[in-house]
């Protein structure tokens, strides 16, 4: 049996923990998918979507330092159910959006979903070492990095088919449902979800100062916590999907199907490039490799006017993407101690969330007017540019030094 199904058969509190973060990911998108082609419709303007997918990483990546500390010094199964929690009720919400005076009340779901989600990922991300052996993190790991592609591909396909068929409501209610069963999940987990802990900071500020002087004491971890920014940066095509798919003939179902190749993208890369793990000398490298896919296919996918074609491109670039994401975060969980994990991977999911608001709030300014292809082909360009220039600062910071004569 493969190692990564392995400890999945072997481990119960571990299946429980991934069962959660499967369902919750499955029903974020389930949700995300109908309202990103209802808001236009709502509206007429595609600009919704870019306000609805900015404040779902904005708003998260603003209030990851502090929730990172909150995941450091509290019970980690206590904040998950109750994020869980929260969003079940946000998702409830969405049922108001009704008319374009009601549009409003989206983006505030979708921020109120967001701030729960800030308080989630840190929290599940840190808890992971603790419910698995030393000698099965990197395949829990893998199973963990697929969990995200893996939901995508299900929570966009079906959002996409349902939402064609049945209208968005059933989609958001059914959401909501979803999320109350992954905090279930969660609450069946028995393992603790964190270390015993010395004697915290009193201030939360005073732990993120910590943990930023860690990460600037550590030029590697310094690298390691800014690769994901250039995939980030390159995410500014999501909001132009819906308007893409539209251009193809494809409808809400199109847009269901572009979200699932991305999602299958990053599904089958962190499976399929496990062993990399295994190789530190491949790690840098393969990085900058990596984000330099990433863009180069979604250069491609503005080249091309076929579905399939374009299908293939996306999931491409997103095999290069969630490989980027799963090696950043196995060296971070193997490398730092587990009281400061929470918030060094918060500022780790801060940068990359950032990155993704501002790429996605700059690409909608010109959604509406813009050849969406072009808008593809430059999302593209910027994450090929970012690489080139984090290749060489964090190649030249590990050269050798050269011998003293």
């Amino acid at each position: 049996m493969p190692p990564a199904l392995s400890v999945l058969t072997r481990n119960k509190d571990f299946r429980n923990l991934f069962a959660a973060d499967l369902i919750g990911l499955g029903a974020d998108w389930f949700v995300m998918i109908p309202l990103l082609t209802l808001l236009p419709h709502l509206t007429g303007s595609g600009m919704w979507g870019a306000f609805v997918l900015a404040a779902d990483t904005g708003v998260t990546a603003l209030l990851l330092p502090y929730t990172g500390t909150v995941a450091d010094r509290f019970d980690r199964r206590r904040i998950l159910i109750v994020a869980d929690l929260a969003m079940a009720a946000c998702a409830l919400a969405l049922l108001l959006v009704r008319t374009p005076a009601t549009a409003w009340v989206a983006l505030v779901a979708v921020g109120a979903i967001a701030v729960a989600k800030a308080f989630f990922a840190p929290a599940a991300q840190a808890a992971l070492p603790n419910v698995v052996d030393a000698a099965d993190l990197s395949a829990a790991n893998a199973l963990s990095g697929s969990a995200w592609g893996t939901m995508l591909v299900i929570g966009a396909s079906l959002g996409g088919i349902a939402s064609q068929a049945f209208g968005p409501y059933p989609c958001f209610a059914l959401a909501a449902v979803l999320v109350s069963l992954s905090a279930l999940q969660v609450w069946r987990v028995r393992r603790p979800l964190q270390a015993e802990r010395d004697a915290e900071p009193s201030r939360p500020f005073a732990a993120i100062a910590e943990a930023l002087r860690y990460i600037r004491g550590n030029p590697r971890v310094a690298s390691l916590v800014t690769v994901k920014s250039a995939v980030g940066l390159g995410n500014g095509v999501l909001t132009v999907f819906p308007v893409l798919a539209a251009a193809l003939g494809a409808g809400p179902l199109g847009t269901g199907l572009l979200f699932a190749a991305r999602g299958l993208g990053a599904l089958i890369g962190p499976l399929l490039l496990r062993r990399a793990l295994s190789r530190r000398a491949w790690l840098l490298p393969g990085l900058a490799l990596s984000m330099t896919l990433y863009g180069l296919a979604y250069i491609g996918v503005s080249l091309v006017t076929w579905l399939p074609l374009v299908l293939a491109g996306v999931v491409l670039a997103h095999l290069a993407g969630g490989t980027n994401w799963m090696m950043s975060n196995y060296v971070l969980q193997a490398e730092i101690p587990d009281a400061l994990r929470g918030r060094v991977f918060a500022t780790d999911f801060m940068l990359a969330t950032l990155s993704i608001a501002a790429s996605q709030l700059a690409v909608g300014a010109f959604v509406d007017r813009t050849d969406p292809r072009l808008l593809v082909a430059v999302s593209g360009a910027v994450t090929v540019l970012y690489a080139a220039g984090w290749a060489a600062v964090t190649l030249r910071r590990s050269a050798p030094a050269a011998p003293q004569e």
